[in-house]
């Protein structure tokens, strides 16, 4: 289809005019569209935004969510409580444009709204529902709940976003030159794409590049392939069609491996994690090159452009100031919440992302004569704030949320939010001192709430995984858990290893540098602040995109 018939809505510059349809299963622009759960919805939210404003002829393609990820209530012991609530957004606009994808045997209508680019400042997106009146109930339901529980309904998602995203370029007459696939949950596009291109395998790997996000084999999705076939996920194309385009010739589909195989180019979202996963992927025959392009956010959504200004006309007591008014912002809701009065002088750690267990959010207590000695420090006064949203199937991320809620009762100065997403996120990084982050190392593809926290005023508190080696000058612009030798020890003494030094960073460095040497501190944040600004802001990150990834 020609390129001419989709009219794009803004002045597209040159060196961005390559066509692009950018799929994801999240994005996370602005907290009015709940459609995200975590890092990989703020990469791509940051992604459209940057976009937007380098003028990139790139579209999205993503999933509406009826009933988002989940609202995180509360029991009335104040433990979690997952609530599933209908999402409207008026603003919205139906396409008029519905189709079917074909999924077990079943037409399943699909129709798309539009998210145009002046009401978020964002790239042109496309969401897709199946929450249409001619589907049957467990038809409507594929695009009820982000990341479904149940495979089938799993894969039904992901057809409806890769086979749905494909159909409705076609009808939009977006001739996209690439289709990224921002991790593989939207592979289906690509055997959507092998039909049309008349099972041209070479035109198709022209078309495909991909964003691998995960670092340990183990994490990356498989499902039974033969239940993919009877599902439709392969748009009609038989096993041995499948197994000769892909490679993959076991009873397990995988889903990374086969994006892999079928792409041009991919990349992992940090320098470490390009290494990483080069060497994970790299015993397999056939796969793409792997290079890195390492996640980033969006400076202009994110940074607080008054601590900005005081730090370039160096004017400290400004900085200070600033500081202290958004701390007493974020502890309004720390007091709604939880009923506890923090205060903005005293210094505050934060541990705010997804709760995953190796980002193990309990690593503060592992030593907890250490952690009682912190938290009742009358010297060097500590506050601790917990928030995050854990997998509602995962009991055990579930029970250790619960566990930090009933630790937080015994401490006037810890507590635990709930409602972590885009505008608590923000609210949190602006209240922090110090960001906490630590990883089991090599676990983490990358990360980003370090570097929003960073562009709020927030020193980096961090072990060396993600994008932390990348950003990192230990005593310049952050606080770096020494390394053991990670690949010799086991998980228990790794742990062992990192909560004795991050004790001893805490105790020995930034709480007399924060109490003692105040000048010292904020020439550390001003140099947090301007190393994470261009480095780490998503404009870099997209134009690096169409410079290495798209040509």
């Amino acid at each position: 289809m020609a390129a001419s018939r989709y009219s794009f809505p803004y002045p597209v510059q040159e060196l961005f005019a390559k066509r692009v349809a950018y799929f994801s299963m999240e994005f996370a622009i602005d907290q009015a569209l709940k459609i995200y759960s975590g890092g990989l919805g703020f990469l791509a939210g940051s992604h459209l935004r940057s976009a937007y404003a380098l003028g990139q002829h790139l579209v999205g393609v993503g999933m509406l969510w009826k009933l988002g990820y989940y609202d995180q209530g509360r029991n009335e012991d104040q433990t979690l409580r997952v609530d599933w609530q209908q999402k409207l957004y008026a603003y919205l606009e139906d396409t008029g444009i519905t189709f079917t994808v074909r999924i077990h045997d079943a037409d399943v209508w699909v129709k798309a709204y539009y998210l145009p680019p002046h009401v978020f400042q964002s790239a042109p997106l496309y969401l897709l529902t199946t929450d249409v009146a001619e589907n049957d109930y467990v038809s409507r339901t594929i695009s009820h709940r982000l990341y479904d529980g149940n495979a089938a309904t799993k894969l039904a998602q992901y057809m409806v976003l890769g086979i749905g995203g494909g159909k409705l370029l076609d009808l939009l007459g977006y001739d996209a030159e690439i289709y990224h696939l921002n991790e593989a949950h939207a592979l289906p596009v690509a055997f959507h794409l092998l039909q049309k291109f008349n099972k041209d395998r070479e035109a198709l790997r022209q078309h495909l590049v991909f964003t691998t996000h995960t670092p340990e084999e183990a994490g990356n999705e498989k499902h039974p392939i033969d239940l993919c076939l009877e599902m439709g996920y392969f748009s009609g194309l038989a096993k041995p069609e499948v197994q000769e385009a892909t490679g993959i010739d076991d009873g397990l589909f995988n889903l990374s491996l086969a994006a892999l195989r079928l792409a041009k180019r991919a990349n992992g979202v940090s320098e470490l994690h390009g290494h990483v996963a080069s060497e994970m992927w790299g015993k397999y025959d056939g796969i793409c090159d792997i290079d890195h392009i390492t996640n980033a956010q969006n400076y202009s959504y994110w940074a607080d452009t008054e601590l900005y200004e005081a730090a370039d006309r160096a004017d400290d007591a400004r900085l200070a100031e600033r500081k202290a008014t958004l701390k007493r912002q974020t502890f309004l809701d720390v007091a709604d919440q939880t009923g506890r009065l923090f205060r903005p002088d005293v210094l505050t750690i934060v541990w705010a992302r997804r709760f995953a267990g190796y980002k193990r959010a309990d690593l503060l207590l592992r030593d907890r004569e250490r952690f009682e000695r912190l938290v009742t420090n009358t010297e060097y006064p500590v506050q601790i704030i917990w928030a995050g949203k854990p997998y509602p199937a995962d009991q055990g991320a579930v029970d250790l949320f619960n566990s930090l809620v009933h630790l937080s009762h015994q401490y006037p100065n810890v507590a635990v939010l709930t409602g972590y997403e885009l505008a608590l996120s923000k609210l949190l990084k602006q209240g922090a001192d110090i960001w906490l982050n630590n990883p089991r190392i090599p676990r983490e593809a990358s990360g980003t709430s370090g570097m929003t926290a960073a562009m709020n005023g927030a020193l980096n508190l961090s072990t060396n995984d993600g994008w932390i080696p990348e950003f990192i000058k230990p005593g310049v612009n952050g606080f770096l858990v020494p390394e053991a030798d990670y690949q010799h020890i086991g998980i228990n003494e790794q742990d062992n290893h990192d909560a004795y030094y991050l004790y001893e960073l805490l105790e020995e460095h930034v709480l007399p540098m924060y109490y003692e040497r105040q000048h010292e501190w904020l020439a550390l944040v001003k140099q947090s602040m301007a190393d994470v600004r261009t480095a780490f802001g998503s404009d870099r990150m997209a134009r690096e995109y169409y410079e290495k990834l798209y040509v």
